[in-house]
């Protein structure tokens, strides 16, 4: 009994008989089942649409950073020489597609006469593709354009950037972290801008458990673009067997190859 002399229901929900519960009261949202359908179709088609220009690119080497450095900023061109020394070593750049970092990298890898990929997300701002690219994707969906800057690499490079850049960055770190991918080699370029963000990782984040300190050993801090370029060469090498090889396009299935020799490495599929 209660304190109002009522008998009061004492057992669990798992002894409750399944057909005595009470339906759930809850918010209703905004979206009708017609248009989750709709949205699941339409990330299927990008999906599907990235899988197929993407699928000749080669291995890759993944940049991220901000879109907002102009060309006379010094990791702008930071970024453009890590561009270079990354094509030097037979990989393919990849990028989001647009200005700043971005941009820098391909424009590295172009001028350096290597391959030069951009997935680009339609934003309302900032976002518009660059002039150095070989391939582009256009994406809706920043989900699927995270998938397949990530599904084709096998190395990234985080330069200076905003949320956008932190994003990608803590991704690839929890995919690796957790082994959800295999242990890609990650480095942090332009230690001036992230000595902050390691010395809280450091400080705060080990002295509290919530990572532990061979976590930090997940990526390496480098302002030389030669030894960047280097160090993921070596370690995807190492770790992925990569060799070179001819592959083309099959003419039956309407694709084409990004150039002759556009097939060269292993590639990693899905």
């Amino acid at each position: 009994m209660d304190r109002d002399g009522v008998q009061s229901d004492q057992r669990t929900a798992a002894e409750v008989p399944w057909n005595t519960v009470r339906p759930q009261k809850f918010l209703r949202g905004p979206q009708s089942r017609w248009r989750e359908l709709v949205m699941l179709v339409r990330a299927f088609t990008e999906m599907l649409r990235g899988f197929r220009h993407l699928h000749f690119v080669g291995p890759c080497i993944t940049v991220f950073g901000s879109a907002r450095f102009p060309e006379s900023h010094r990791y702008y061109q930071l970024a453009r020489q890590i561009g270079a020394a990354i094509v030097a070593e037979g990989f393919t750049v990849m990028t989001g597609g647009g200005p700043g970092i971005m941009e820098a990298a391909n424009r590295g890898a172009r001028e350096a006469g290597g391959r030069s990929v951009g997935c680009n997300i339609r934003l309302p701002f900032e976002q518009q593709p660059n002039r150095w690219l070989d391939v582009f994707v256009d994406f809706r969906y920043f989900f699927i354009r995270k998938l397949m800057l990530a599904k084709y690499s096998y190395g990234f490079v985080a330069l200076p950037g905003g949320f956008g850049t932190i994003d990608e960055l803590f991704e690839i770190l929890t995919l690796v972290q957790t082994r959800k991918v295999e242990e890609f080699p990650i480095v942090l370029a332009g230690s001036e801008y992230w000595n902050p963000l390691l010395g809280y990782l450091r400080e705060v984040m080990v002295s509290e458990g919530t990572i532990s300190a061979t976590d930090l050993q997940l990526f390496q801090v480098s302002d030389d673009p030669v030894e960047i370029a280097a160090v993921l060469s070596r370690t995807a090498k190492a770790q992925f067997g990569l060799r070179e090889q001819v592959s083309g396009a099959r003419w039956w299935l309407f694709e084409h190859s990004l150039s002759a020799d556009s097939g060269r490495g292993a590639n990693k599929g899905g």
